[in-house]
């Protein structure tokens, strides 16, 4: 994959998000709805993320990196692919479009780990260049249920989850799914792009900035979500 993709026109359904009505919720009744929603849905499931940033305290990996210690953060990363493998194995995998730009963020050389990981659990993802999609920015955080069905996922300003829009208007959830399953047609498989793009990369820098957030999100669960 060319680090500039080439910008593709076409019409933006991700324009109405933002106005669509929906059903605000704060983390654990966005949790526990996507749960029961993720429990009933019978697939398949997208995931359009288009942040370079997210903060993941429950996540021991990620906070060894936040902590600068890459060799342990990879080395735990890696005892999560059993439990992934078995998640999936019983749950239906999430088909993920994830948008990156150049040069790779620390959370996103992180994730790309992660999401390597996932593929190989039989969770697909696929990559796409922000620069082949910036006629659709600012992009929404989505996960999508179904063509009457989908999330969109809502961060604070340092890309921690404060919760999500429960959005059921075909209207508006069906273009969006459309799209999705288009952009992830269009994209690289990950497997490919971290092996090129990711797996060379000197270990990641975390400044002082980053780590400032850390004390807002000091919950610690271990909980594997998706």
């Amino acid at each position: 994959m060319a680090e500039h993709g080439t910008q593709v026109r076409r019409t933006n359904p991700f324009a109405a998000v933002p106005g669509a009505d929906g059903l605000v919720l704060d983390v654990p009744d966005y949790l526990a709805g996507f749960d029961r929603d993720h429990a009933a849905c019978a697939g398949p499931m997208w995931k359009l993320e288009r942040a370079q940033d997210f903060y993941e305290p429950d996540v021991a990996s990620w906070r060894a990196m936040m902590d600068g210690d890459w060799e342990r953060s990879l080395a735990l990363a890696d005892r999560m692919a059993a439990p992934m493998a078995e998640f999936f194995r019983t749950r239906l995998a999430v088909h993920r479009v994830r948008v990156v730009e150049f040069p790779i963020s620390a959370y996103l050389q992180w994730e790309m780990h992660l999401l390597a990981l996932r593929a190989a659990a039989g969770s697909p993802c696929r990559v796409i260049p922000a620069a082949r999609i910036a006629d659709l920015d600012p992009l929404p955080e989505l996960v999508i249920f179904a063509p009457t069905l989908m999330y969109e996922v809502l961060y604070d300003r340092y890309g921690g989850c404060r919760g999500g829009r429960r959005i059921t208007d075909p209207e508006v959830v069906g273009p969006c799914l459309s799209l999705v399953s288009e952009l992830f047609a269009e994209g690289e498989d990950v497997l490919e792009f971290h092996r090129r793009e990711i797996a060379p990369l000197p270990p990641p820098v975390v400044t002082d900035e980053m780590r400032a957030a850390l004390p807002s999100y000091a919950h610690r669960t271990e909980e594997f979500r998706i």
